[in-house]
């Protein structure tokens, strides 16, 4: 398999044990991110109360190829079993940005969530960007579908 190459730099803080990304199968879309933790929040863990919001670190920061860009969204066993998502899904980091490698998770469930050093808390996709050219003109062309949005096409 051949794709770009993102160079990774670890915090001077972050625990070198945490694994990078990876792919945990062949088929995989997207790398896994884990949460590394501060050394003051590694025995304790991150805890998110229902409703709450937090910025969970990797130790990680990201060097992504012009044309290039990263999207962190959810994982789903932890939408699934926990409620626990992204507010901004998918989060987009660009390829200019060097600066470090959070994961904004919400608890949208019903029970405390902890966020455990190293654990898995949401996956990268690295895809490609185009930029658009935009021009200002006096009018659309038509289609068959014109204006409608929001359901106009029905249900199902």
């Amino acid at each position: 398999m051949s794709g770009p190459i993102l160079r990774v730099l670890r915090d001077d803080w972050a625990d070198a044990d945490v694994p990078l990304p990876s792919y945990e199968t062949t088929g995989a879309a997207g790398a896994d991110i884990r949460a590394n933790l501060k050394p003051e929040d590694r025995d304790a863990g991150l805890v998110l109360a229902p409703g709450a919001r937090a910025l969970v670190p990797t130790g990680l920061r990201l060097e992504i190829p012009e044309g290039f860009e990263v999207q962190i969204r959810a994982r789903s066993g932890l939408a699934f079993k926990n409620g626990i998502g992204l507010p901004n899904a998918p989060g987009t980091i660009d390829a200019d940005y060097r600066g470090p490698l959070g994961v904004l998770l919400v608890n949208w469930g019903a029970e405390p969530f902890t966020v455990v050093h190293g654990e898995r808390i949401a996956q990268m996709i690295v895809a490609p960007v185009v930029q658009a050219q935009f021009d200002l003109v006096e009018e659309l062309g038509e289609t068959v579908r014109g204006a409608g949005g929001f359901g106009s096409t029905g249900r199902g």
